[in-house]
């Protein structure tokens, strides 16, 4: 059955990042802000193009009759609808870009072309790309008697039409990757992109062709592979099987190409045959195709006033700093909000299980890792103390492959029991367990969170650290870990919510139960916060539910697959996204109105691939202070008049009009948090 509240999750995910699109548009966010928004749309494109547009093309090769189960789309419809939306979008993108870089003209940051370069720069120009570019670069020619290179992934090229009377004769040369992309024209703002002064000189390269016609290419290419897909190449040792699948990742087709400037239509249909592309899959920029140069522009002019107020992750009000952590929890549950509040008392509680001798054992799963991870460091120091450190390393968490791949050597080489769980699942939960001897008696404090181990993600994306004594819970999470280092599936627990098998059933039970209070004529209410929502089954029963009278509120960052206030079907659903200068990232769910409301948070989005194909773990919130905070802030966040864009039936998301910059949920759950840190050194001062 096709439900007509139910949206494609592909043009749904292009809605989301058409959110971001206008942080970049939104003339109230600082300028080298926006800016970063436009290469955060970019970003995300590509990851976009990679994994979903490649994962679309196979199945278009293997199975192109498959309809998606919630639009009933073919791959073939799915990739035509998605084209298209893209093809409208860049030219917005575009415009967005030069209106940013013309705005920052004034602020002394100005990007020019070689044609707009004084005389005497043209001259350093032509001495840089003769010194930096010619005797690095191998210019390569491509006709009929020649092979045709490998071209890298997301790589910029700057491709030549150039002259012949035997047919196409085209001429690559490669911006180089250990080049610096942003040339300096003096000691001011003023830059020119290299890839600009490579295509303005490029020709010297080919100095025996006459050049007709040129521009600056760019390709994408699928990241659509697994370990099983090597096939007979697979050794049965999973971490090389991994190696040589991101080997095999770096060759798989191309599903965009990219270009600055038109391209003479017979040249430009002989490099879509040769990188087994249609016309359909050929875009054209007027902004730069790679804008990861825009993080280097906050170096080049200093003005506060471009960049967002700074604020810093502040101490927990519920973490006394000259106390060990284990009594403090063993007292009462301690919620940290990130990047509110500090990572500190979370690493410091590692730091301590490793110095502790009463620690016996610590077994945590470990996604996604900072490049200088403090929490590594913690678990190679405790497993150097002897003790028992069993970490689960997801080899399989994309783009954060190969840095996984050598966390879990050197986790091995400090005497880390390292395992990577059940095959063909993912193990995306958030779970540390610490067990300890005290007085003879086994203790065990558990840490459940919505984010990664990550200090650097932990300042930039909104996340729950839950920290418990709680025996249920510790005992729960044991046999979690048993299961995993059997590369088991873990089966369904008493208090915490496991997928794949444990967590579907209590969250449809819980939904059931507010329709229960609704047709007995009770208020009843479902509250839920998450990156994603398109698990159909999750859907099914959420319009069951408003249809019930239940009203439920949504707060979805990304991907969102419901259509809200549909008569008779969504009436009593409303959809909110928050898109701001945090990535909105945690996952809480709330079951009843407040006085018999159940609040859970953990690492579980409602879509597919975690409710049914990956590990995952969410707690109960059982302390009452904190599901009132947890609450408060969802609502706060809900009801933000500035940044949550309202959707409407038809889809489309909305920002509110009218409201006041400062009552930005961010900003002002910020400065809530400054104010508690103040308030504590206060009272820390007046007891002392």
């Amino acid at each position: 059955m096709k439900y007509k509240c139910f949206e494609n999750r592909e043009l749904s995910w292009l809605r989301f990042n058409g959110r971001v699109l206008e942080e970049a548009q939104c003339p109230a966010n600082p300028l080298l802000e926006r800016l970063s928004f436009t290469s955060i749309f970019q970003s995300n494109l590509d990851e976009f193009f990679r994994v979903r547009v490649g994962n679309l093309l196979r199945k278009q090769e293997l199975d192109p009759k498959k309809r998606d189960s919630l639009s009933k789309m073919k791959p073939k419809s799915q990739l035509k609808a998605i084209y298209e939306k893209v093809r409208t979008m860049a030219p917005a993108r575009d415009a967005a870009y030069h209106q940013i870089m013309q705005e920052l003209r004034a602020e002394g940051l100005e990007q020019i072309s070689v044609h707009a370069a004084t005389p005497s720069e043209q001259i350093m120009l032509s001495e840089w790309f003769k010194r930096e570019v010619r005797p690095v670069s191998m210019p390569v020619i491509i006709d009929k008697g020649k092979p045709f290179p490998y071209l890298r992934d997301r790589k910029l090229y700057v491709v030549l039409r150039l002259e012949s009377k035997s047919g196409i004769r085209m001429g690559i040369l490669p911006v180089a990757d250990q080049r610096q992309r942003i040339i300096r024209l003096g000691a001011g703002g003023r830059f020119i992109l290299a890839e600009d002064v490579i295509l303005a000189y490029a020709h010297t390269a080919f100095a025996n062709s006459r050049v007709i016609d040129r521009t600056i290419l760019r390709i994408t290419r699928s990241a659509s592979i697994t370990p099983e897909d090597i096939g007979d190449l697979r050794t049965g040792d999973y971490r090389v099987d991994m190696e040589m699948m991101l080997q095999e990742r770096k060759r798989l087709p191309v599903v965009r190409v990219e270009l600055s400037e038109t391209f003479y239509q017979p040249a430009l249909e002989y490099l879509c045959k040769k990188l087994g592309v249609t016309d359909d899959q050929v875009f054209y920029a007027k902004a730069p195709l790679d804008l990861s140069f825009v993080s280097e522009c906050k170096n080049l002019v200093q003005n506060p006033k471009l960049l967002y107020e700074r604020m810093v992750p502040q101490k927990s009000a519920m973490v006394q700093e000259n106390r060990s952590m284990f009594p403090q929890i063993r007292k009462k549950d301690i919620l940290l909000s990130y990047p509110y509040e500090s990572i500190r008392p979370f690493l410091r509680l590692l730091d301590e299980a490793a110095d502790d001798s009463k620690v016996i054992s610590i077994k945590i799963t470990l996604y996604r890792m900072a490049r200088d991870s403090r929490v590594i460091a913690a678990l190679c120091e405790a497993a150097g103390r002897g003790k028992e450190v069993t970490a689960l390393t997801e080899l399989r968490a994309r783009f954060d492959e190969e840095g996984n791949i050598e966390w879990s050597k050197a986790l091995e080489r400090a005497g880390v029991h390292v395992i990577y769980g059940p095959e063909n699942y993912k193990v995306h939960s958030k779970l540390l367990l610490i067990t300890r001897k005290n007085r003879g008696k086994t203790e065990s404090f558990t840490q459940i969170g919505t984010g990664n181990y990550n200090e650097k993600t932990a300042a930039m994306y909104t996340d729950y650290c839950l920290m418990t004594a709680d025996p249920q819970i510790a005992e729960d999470a044991s046999h979690v870990f048993e299961a995993l280092c059997r590369n088991e599936l873990p089966q369904p627990q008493t208090d915490l919510l496991v997928a794949p098998y444990g967590l579907l059933p209590p969250v449809l039970e819980m939904i059931d139960g507010e329709i229960a209070h609704a047709e007995n004529g009770e208020e009843a209410y479902i509250g839920l916060r998450m990156n994603g929502l398109c698990d159909k089954t999750v859907m099914k029963k959420l319009v069951e539910a408003s249809q019930a009278g239940v009203r439920i509120e949504l707060l979805v960052r990304g991907i969102c697959c419901i259509l809200p206030r549909m008569p008779e079907l969504t009436e009593n659903i409303e959809v909110r996204s928050v898109v701001g200068r945090y990535l909105e990232h945690a996952r809480v769910y709330f079951f009843g109105v407040p006085g018999r409301m159940k609040v859970y948070l953990g690492s579980a989005d409602f879509m597919p691939r975690n409710t049914v194909k990956r590990v995952e773990v969410c707690a109960p919130v059982k302390d009452a202070e904190l599901k009132e905070r947890l609450y408060s802030e969802f609502k706060l966040q809900f009801n933000d008049p500035v940044k949550a864009r309202y959707r409407t039936e038809d889809g489309e998301y909305h920002l509110p009009e009218g409201g006041n910059p400062a009552d930005n949920s961010q900003e002002t759950l910020h400065r809530a948090a400054y104010a508690r840190a103040e308030q504590m050194e206060q009272q820390e001062e007046h007891e002392a």
